[in-house]
């Protein structure tokens, strides 16, 4: 079938007015080289589910795609349980309610029973609503952080984690089956739930704090997205008082008018927070991405204020529910910090690196925390085994008044954790690209051409994570170790058109804990403009 034939089969069972009318006026134009790209193949189903940015084609996200992910979905729960059932939640991207939609509609009508949620809500909602509805999979329609042309989809199945090999194989296998999605069945019977899912996962993370100091100054924005109403609100219930709402990014706006990224990692993303803070002289700040599965942390520091990295949160939460008496497996990813390691081996409680990605964090079966440096922390597995930004908040800020009350930050705490165990200071190569073959080239270049050294520090091992490393599953990275204890994992990212290069450093506290800082400083920038050189960036 040739290229205009392809087009038009597939504007002839795009139920969406919009995306027909943009394939209509390429096809009359005959805009081939952009008709190659939309018809190029399709959008892969795996363990991330779907995310692209929005558009007509099956080289975009749009309500053909949406569509056939549903289908397929629903015959994969349909050959393995009698009455399989499924919630279906969403945020505030452009046709993430219509996404939505047609998957209840199409969920319902394949024979699986779909439960609604009744407004774009923050993504730990919907994974908290598998288990306590009682469900077979969850769906939630959502690119996270990533840039407002993009929206995705993803699965989850009834432990409440996202899906993992072989589920990502199998249910794309079913959605290769799906034929013309205009002779799907569908049905309106599905069910709107009201408002009582939400105030029950409000009531679990307003149960989490045990201590009783309150008494705490915080900053917060939503970066446009889904997460002021709910953490407003679990925040007043908790006892803790208002938060400082960065008011022009208070509304969810699927446009993100703010920010260039509506990630908090990114640069400029934080600057009204860090603004504002200034203002009302927080003790602290706290950011949700914007589907609030993600939790970003800012402080004091001096007269100014500044963000803390992913890992350096990840060990004040661990430190926190260790000292508390919180038992079982601490896991995190393997790009994070090995300083969770330490930290759980004081008190004698196990620790787990798995893959990237925290459907592989919620599959561990005793977990107690889990974190990966890219902001998502799990410090409720029992609400949620995916990551939580809200839970997190309100633990960050139980956290932050404990020491306050005790005349104390996070700061300082932070510092107590790094003189026990030895200042571990992680940063990031991360390079966004429009080509990715950059990436493939620069990939192959450190598997066939690794550097002998790297900051004037030996490389003492290369490891091939494609080859498995320590027991975890295939994956496309490179590891490097270092003669100084500095170690790299270079990998493609899952979700965005990037390179990312995480680079650990540690260096022992002797007397002076700034003096170990500039240390690690010098050794991490000398690390990393050395590698940018050898990776051809």
């Amino acid at each position: 079938m040739g290229l205009i034939e392809q087009a038009r089969e597939w504007l002839s069972q795009d139920p969406d007015p919009v995306t027909r009318d943009e394939l209509q006026a390429l096809i009359d134009a005959n805009d081939t080289a952009e008709l190659e790209d939309r018809f190029a193949g399709r959008l892969q189903f795996g363990t991330a589910g779907l995310r692209g940015a929005l558009g007509a084609g099956p080289n975009r996200m749009n309500r053909v795609i949406v569509a056939q992910a549903a289908a397929g979905l629903a015959a994969y729960l349909v050959e393995r349980e009698v009455k399989p059932s499924v919630v279906v939640g969403y945020d505030a991207r452009h046709n993430s309610d219509v996404f939505a939609r047609d998957t209840a509609e199409i969920m319902e009508g394949a024979g699986v029973h779909a439960h609604l949620l009744p407004t774009h809500l923050p993504t730990p909602v919907l994974a908290f609503a598998i288990r306590h509805l009682g469900c077979s999979s969850g769906v939630m329609v959502t690119a996270s952080h990533n840039p407002p042309q993009d929206n995705g989809y993803k699965v989850y199945l009834s432990d409440s984690s996202q899906i993992v090999p072989p589920e990502d194989t199998d249910i794309s296998d079913a959605i290769d089956r799906v034929g013309r999605v205009d002779e799907l069945p569908r049905s309106d019977a599905y069910e709107l739930l009201g408002p009582e899912v939400a105030e029950a996962y409000i009531e679990a993370v307003v149960a989490l704090p045990e201590g009783g100091a309150r008494d705490i100054v915080a900053v917060y924005t939503p970066m446009h997205g889904v997460g002021r109403d709910t953490l407003v609100e679990t925040v007043a219930r908790a006892g803790f008082p208002a938060l400082h709402v960065v008011r022009q990014q208070g509304d969810p706006d699927p446009d993100f008018p703010t920010v260039a990224f509506p990630n908090p990692e990114e640069p400029g993303a934080m600057d009204l927070s860090l603004k504002l803070a200034s203002e009302v002289a927080a003790d602290i700040i706290v950011a949700n991405d914007p589907d609030a599965d993600r939790c970003a942390v800012g402080v004091r520091d001096g007269e100014s204020y500044r963000m803390f990295s992913g890992d350096q949160v990840g060990a004040l939460l661990a430190d926190f529910l260790l000292r508390r008496g919180v038992t079982g497996t601490y896991a995190s990813s393997i790009v994070s910090s090995d300083l969770l390691g330490r930290i759980s081996a004081a008190y004698n409680q196990p620790w787990q690196q798995t893959l990237t990605g925290f459907k592989w964090i919620g599959k561990i079966p005793d977990l107690a925390y889990g974190y990966e440096e890219a902001l998502g922390y799990s410090v409720a597995p029992d609400i949620a085994r995916d990551k939580d930004g809200v839970s997190a908040i309100i633990t960050v800020l139980e956290l932050a008044a404990g020491l306050k009350a005790e005349g104390r930050s996070l700061v300082d705490r932070l510092d107590d954790i790094y003189r026990e165990h030895g200042l571990h200071a992680t940063t990031q190569l991360s390079v966004r690209v429009e080509d990715l073959s950059i990436i493939t080239r620069a990939m192959e270049t450190l598997r066939t051409n690794p550097p002998s050294t790297l900051g004037g520090q030996n490389v003492t091992a290369v490891d091939d994570l494609a080859d498995g490393y320590r027991g975890l599953p295939p994956t496309d990275g490179i590891r490097l170790q270092l003669d100084g204890g500095a170690r790299i994992i270079c990998r493609p990212s899952g979700t965005e058109p990037k390179l990312k290069c995480y680079l650990e450093i540690v260096v022992p506290v002797d007397d002076s804990i700034e003096a170990a800082r500039t240390k690690a400083d010098v050794a991490l920038a000398a690390i990393k403009k050395d590698l940018a050189a050898a990776l051809g960036l």
